[in-house]
């Protein structure tokens, strides 16, 4: 097991925190405020739950070894959630055909604050700082 540096432990505490708070907070949206997740949001959820376990089992074991899957699913995850949130504010992917099967339809918004933050915009921002703090993850890792 490899000790790590205060700042790679904080970085590490960081990736964690905001998978928790993503995930914490799309269960709020589904199952406290009744909102029916569409297909791309369940696909989110499946990309975007597991990080919570894995950063939550690297930051206990203090070893980031176990964390490349994390890396490519937030990966991942931004490019699902930028194409989620082009069907929700941009008519021209929707008219293209792009959407999904499914109760609810992908370019539904049940939020929309400021006029440009949907949960879809959340998540992929959650995504983003978590691949992002990933890799200043791994460049800390490897200075030392």
């Amino acid at each position: 097991m490899h000790s790590l540096t205060k700042k790679a432990e904080n970085l590490l505490l960081i990736i964690w925190v905001q998978a928790f708070v993503a995930t914490t907070g799309s269960l709020f949206y589904s199952e406290v405020m009744g909102y029916i997740p569409c297909e791309l949001c369940w696909y989110q959820r499946i990309l975007m739950y597991p990080l919570v376990i894995i950063y939550g089992l690297a930051l206990w074991k203090k070893d980031v070894k176990m964390t490349l899957s994390g890396l490519i699913l937030s990966g991942i995850g931004m490019f699902v959630s930028t194409y989620h949130y082009l069907l929700q504010k941009v008519p021209a992917f929707h008219e293209m055909g792009g959407s999904c099967s499914g109760a609810v339809p992908c370019n539904a918004i049940y939020v929309n604050y400021f006029g440009f933050i949907t949960i879809p915009f959340m998540a992929g921002v959650a995504f983003i700082v978590i691949f992002v703090f990933h890799l200043l993850l791994l460049k800390e890792i490897r200075r030392n």
